[in-house]
């Protein structure tokens, strides 16, 4: 009787085990497709019209200045700016739901196709050290969208120093990355805007395009346009632009395969 017992108990106990092994195992199922349903799924959708500046212009004065430093090069450039005003806000920017300058309009100064810099005066200075450059710079609403009018940008080669001149045909298709930049905080990260720079080509469903690939996730756009993407998560974020044939093949040229990461973080502070 005494065995029978402790039978029975044993049995009993290794239901319970089994039972709560069980529940455990659904718990951790549940909650991992509860996690799941949670992730945002990345989107890329074309931004609503912006205001235009068709005759914006962007002129510069004379040849940069070079002046040699101690380890490198000062390069100064002057533009004449028209039919734009810097530092003032373009008009819709509080309904855009983007990061916004809050400095206004600028002007997007890259060289060689690394991260922008940002001005808000027509006078630019830039440190570099000897080599060969190209720059380019282009007028940008104060949401750091850029103006494609026709001449609302300037592009070069520039030789810096002693070196053996190596220009990049300007002729050619050319594709510059400008947004997205840096670190997104509290608002602006639940929206984000996807803005680049086109030379010497267009896109179209039959042509040329761009494709995106945000955190594995590949868009293809045949229009040149700035683009919102949604859903990114907090942290790192990576963003990879390729200027492509019509068959999805990159287009030779120094700049039409381009990485770069931003980071999103929580918070309220404004960009």
């Amino acid at each position: 009787m005494k065995t029978n017992k402790l039978t029975l108990l044993s049995f009993l106990m290794i239901a319970l085990i089994g039972f709560s092994c069980t529940n455990t195992k659904k718990s951790e199922e549940s909650a991992d497709e509860g996690s799941e349903a949670m992730e945002s799924e990345i989107t890329l959708t074309k931004a609503p019209p912006s205001p235009e500046f068709p005759i914006a212009n962007l002129i510069k004065r004379g040849d940069a200045a070079i002046t040699p430093t101690d380890s490198s090069f000062v390069v100064n450039y002057t533009f004449d700016v028209q039919e734009y005003d810097l530092g003032e806000p373009t008009e819709d920017y509080e309904t855009r739901g983007i990061a916004n300058s809050a400095k206004g309009q600028h002007i997007h100064f890259i060289v060689n196709n690394g991260p922008y810099a940002a001005h808000y005066m027509p006078g630019i200075n830039d440190e570099l050290d000897a080599g060969n450059y190209v720059v380019l710079a282009f007028l940008s609403r104060s949401y750091h969208e850029s103006v494609k009018s026709p001449d609302a940008y300037h592009v070069e080669n520039l030789v810096v120093g002693d070196v053996e001149p190596d220009s990049a045909d300007l002729t050619d298709p050319h594709l510059f990355y400008s947004r997205p930049k840096g670190t997104y905080t509290g608002a602006d990260t639940e929206k984000v805007m996807l803005d680049f720079y086109l030379l010497n080509t267009s896109l179209s469903v039959d042509g040329n395009k761009v494709r995106a690939t945000i955190n594995g996730n590949e868009f293809v756009i045949d229009e040149w346009a700035p683009y919102y993407i949604e859903g990114l998560p907090m942290g790192r974020n990576e963003i990879k632009l390729e200027l492509i044939d019509a068959e999805g093949n990159l287009i030779p040229g120094p700049f039409n395969s381009v990485e770069r990461a931003i980071t999103l973080e929580a918070g309220s502070e404004e960009m």
